[in-house]
């Protein structure tokens, strides 16, 4: 057996150093001392640094707020000049993209570079902030951290009907500018700390009180614990079962709110962090009462009302069942017209008795009854009843079969140490309670760092600390330190407000500056613009991709929320599906235009565009999404037929908008797919594109949109090869 390797605390970039030497050297364990790693900066509270002064600043008049002060500050030291300011037409689609997901329409943009008041920039950030589509930007943000899927994974990938329901609630508590502390309290403790019910008061009939439904969403805010990867199999065995939930709970707590891999721990003491198993199995214990449930999304009078109704769901079964006999007793026969005449009357009987099932209403809004009139529920966490809580013991190595001692719920000996908080949680069955509450304490060393530091990396692309799940000894360490530690105080201080840290951020210079500035020097001396010189170019990310190619073609469905929605697929695309059932094509196809949050997450199978562009592998937390580029990238925006017949569709869009000349045709289509005007060599070489296309094909497209079909077809093909070669610009999948 290799010896281990015993070092004390050094800086960040020497700890990483010696341990990559030792792991270099031997195969030894590297073992940092309990006492060493307890003292790294991110076990201790956060300070409130004071911000750089003016008078020492160089270029003090670049700054806009406090962040500028401590950026500037650094970028003096190292004696690197920042990048100039963006042009407004970058700043204005940056914005929209970073906010919405969304390209700002040619008026949008017109409006914006109209208004030449000095609070232009500010009101444009407030107006995005209050569109509901903000939301659905930054609910899929977190939807990363949670690991959302619609689906278990692993073979039989079995299916969570309800998990829509926590992705609605995520996107709503973004738009609604919910306090991240209560947006944590929620996630991990809602039953616990609103309990509640949907009983009505009989002198309002059918109104549910706000504080009951805002108790019900918090209530569907434990839905984080219902989305984890699930063995089918290991419901055979009870023990297995509830250990692969636990451990799923407590390592994607550890990482989502906490940032930190508490995982590390469940074999063996943590190697680099001061994390003990006996911590790791006292976090599952804060788990032990609970247990997935089904949270019926009524009160007494709708169920009694689907209880009134339940006749109906018995009428489609017993037509079901007509329609069956019908089929035994003429199986393998032709059938006579009379014959043919009973077939279609029982179908239709089906049909009718589907048609005729009602909605519920109590207050809530419409639910529609999932299904045939299943009752409409919600996954949440409950508790077990006090006899049938297993309890927890530490596993020798992590395994099931070599329990040593139980274990009780309690706080990670060092963080409760840093927080001057007793490590166990006595009060009896809301252990999840007192976990949520000591989370959120506004001087917690981890909770307001690790948020803030996801906010920023989703606004920069890159997180002042650039290991978002892990601020531990072996994650980056911050390359602004004192900034993070006074944002994360600015942050708990005003509320714990997301908005509020996004208009800080983005009226900061830093956000404003260009990205295309790159002096050799500061290639060379800070090629990773770690100390923000620039603003960083971003690629798209696979879902506002897929928005943006349908906000140019103007197909875009924008309505909000629902169950998950599954466009068609190319016989090519559908055959790596071993069930190809599990990709049941939504009927309207109107909803196969949705925006990519709303489009189905299985595990085991992923939409294909998306898979090409990255989207994350969603068994476990993911803080950052790669970035690859790769060949199946160019050949989806070449030649898959869904790409190409957004690109008719855009086609006819520039017709019906900019008429016949082909001169503003051109112009724009650069405006709608880039939020820009053609420059004059590109005019040219479009033009001349044109010409050459229309020479080479004068066949019909297929599907030829209505908007399209006005103009002869050489002119069509043309005109669709064009905008196709706009959805494969690097321009149109980038943000300045």
């Amino acid at each position: 057996m290799c010896g281990g390797v015993v070092i004390s605390l050094m800086t960040g970039r020497q700890v990483r150093l010696t341990l990559l030497a030792a792991a270099v050297v031997s195969c030894s364990a590297v073992v940092i001392h309990a006492d060493d790693a307890a003292d790294h900066w991110s076990f201790q509270k956060p300070t409130r640094p004071t911000p750089p002064t003016m008078a020492s600043l160089k270029r003090s008049g670049e700054v806009r707020n406090p962040i500028d002060q401590f950026v500037l500050h650094r970028l003096e030291e190292a004696e690197l000049e920042p990048a100039p300011e963006a042009d407004r037409l970058t700043l204005v689609r940056r914005a929209y993209f970073d906010l919405l997901g969304l390209p700002p329409s040619p008026e949008q943009v017109d409006a914006f570079l109209r208004d030449k008041s000095s609070d232009a920039w500010p009101r444009l950030i407030d107006s995005l902030l209050a569109s509901k589509h903000y939301g659905e930007r930054w609910g899929r943000h977190w939807l990363d951290v949670a690991r959302y899927a619609d689906s278990g994974g692993y073979e039989t990938d079995i299916y969570y009907r309800n998990a829509w329901r926590y992705r609605d609630y995520v996107v709503d508590s973004f738009n609604s500018d919910k306090p991240y502390d209560v947006f944590v309290q929620e996630q991990i403790a809602g039953d616990e700390l609103w309990p509640d019910n949907l009983d009505l008061d009989p002198r309002r009939v059918y109104i549910v009180p706000e504080q009951k439904k805002r108790h019900l969403e918090a209530r569907i805010g434990t839905g984080f614990y219902s989305l984890g990867p699930r063995i089918h199999e290991s419901a055979l065995d009870a023990n297995r079962l509830t250990y692969e939930r636990l451990t799923d709970w407590a390592d994607t707590t550890a990482s989502a709110f906490m940032g930190v891999t508490l995982a590390c721990a469940r074999c063996h003491d943590h190697k680099f962090d001061p994390f003990t198993q006996d911590d790791y199995f006292s976090l599952q214990a804060i788990f032990a009462d609970a247990c997935e449930t089904e949270l019926p999304l009524w009160n007494s009078m709708g169920e009694a009302d689907w209880r009134q109704s339940y006749p109906r769901v018995v009428a489609v079964q017993e037509a079901r069942t007509r329609y069956r006999l019908f089929e035994a007793q003429t199986q393998g026969k032709p059938l006579s017209p009379e014959q043919q005449a009973r077939k279609q009357e029982l179908l239709a009987a089906i049909g009718q008795s589907v048609l005729t099932l009602p909605t519920s209403t109590a207050g809530m809004g419409t639910i529609p009854y999932d299904g045939l009139m299943h009752i409409p529920t919600a996954s949440v966490l409950g508790r077990e009843h006090p006899a049938t809580v297993k309890p927890v013991h530490l596993l020798d190595r992590g395994e099931l079969h070599n329990p040593q001692h139980e274990v009780v719920a309690a706080l990670p000996a060092s963080l409760a140490a840093a927080t001057r908080t007793p490590g166990e949680l006595p009060e009896l069955y809301a252990a999840r309670k007192q976990f949520a509450l000591w989370l959120t304490q506004p001087d917690h060393p981890l909770t307001g760092r690790v948020i803030v530091n996801r906010i920023w990396h989703w606004h920069f692309g890159r997180g002042i600390v650039e290991t978002p799940n892990d601020f531990g000894v072996m994650g980056q360490p911050p390359s602004h330190p004192k900034l993070l530690d006074w944002l994360a105080n600015h942050f708990t201080a005003n509320g714990w407000k997301i908005k509020h840290l996004h208009r800080l951020i983005m009226n900061s210079s830093a956000y404003r500056r260009s990205s295309q500035f790159g002096p050799r020097r500061h290639l060379a001396e800070d090629h990773d613009n770690r100390l923000l010189w620039r603003m960083n170019r971003r690629r798209l990310e696979a879902e506002t991709l897929w928005d943006n190619v349908h906000s140019a073609a103007g197909t875009i469905n924008l309505a909000m929320g629902g169950p998950p929605v599954v466009p068609p697929l190319a016989a090519d695309e559908i055959a790596a599906l071993r069930e190809q059932w599990h990709w049941i094509v939504s009927a309207d196809p109107a909803q196969h235009t949705r925006r990519g949050i709303y489009i189905l997450v299985r595990r085991n199978f992923k939409f294909p565009m998306f898979q090409v562009f990255d989207t994350p592998i969603t068994s476990q937390s993911c803080p950052v999404r790669d970035v690859t580029t790769v060949a199946p990238q160019a050949l989806w925006g070449l030649n898959n037929k869904s790409v190409f017949r957004q690109a008719m569709h855009m086609a006819g869009r520039v017709v019906r908008e900019a008429g016949d000349d082909r001169a503003v045709q051109v112009d724009w289509a650069w405006t709608i797919a880039l939020s820009r005007p053609i420059r004059n060599d590109e005019a040219a070489s479009a033009l001349r594109l044109l010409d050459e296309l229309e020479k080479q094909n004068s066949s019909p497209l297929p599907e030829l949109p209505e908007t399209l079909s006005v103009v002869p077809p050489a002119r069509a093909h043309a005109l669709t090869k064009l905008c196709l070669a706009l959805f494969n610009l690097s321009e149109f999948a980038f943000i300045d």
